[in-house]
């Protein structure tokens, strides 16, 4: 290994912040799963982030994590058949969001699961430099 080494907070935090968005795209998600179109309207389309590695030290192998972008899902609208509602097509249907809620909550689950793992990984970073610098005091 060449270069400079990162500090493991340096690393950790992006994958943080890299979290934290993904969380506010399940939650905006979630909110807009029940929203409706108005006939000749575009629907709300679940949002998704796209993650890249990048160095986190100029000349550095160890790599972060961040959101290079947000994508809209390419799945078709959901249909439900109300003729009865002022929002309804010439047919009857309402095109609600692609929402799959099912889905959001797997990804919030997973998510929330890897936010933990990087705090208990970085207050083992923390415990460890306590400890070493304990046995140069000792």
């Amino acid at each position: 290994m060449t270069g400079p080494i990162p500090d493991v907070s340096t690393i950790i935090g992006s994958g943080l912040l890299a979290n934290r968005e993904r969380l506010s795209l399940i939650a905006s998600n979630v909110a807009n799963a029940d929203s409706i179109t108005t006939p000749g309207g575009e629907p709300y389309r679940a949002r998704e982030p796209v993650f890249k590695a990048e160095p986190v030290l100029q000349g550095s192998p160890a790599a972060g994590v961040s959101v290079a972008e947000v994508v809209e899902s390419d799945a078709p609208p959901k249909l439900v058949y109300d003729p009865g509602n002022p929002y309804a097509d010439d047919k009857g249907y309402v095109q609600q969001s692609n929402v799959d809620q099912v889905q959001q909550m797997t990804d919030l689950i997973s998510t929330t699961q890897s936010y933990k793992a990087q705090i208990a990984v970085l207050q083992q970073s923390t415990r460890l430099d306590q400890a070493m610098l304990q046995s140069f005091i000792d």
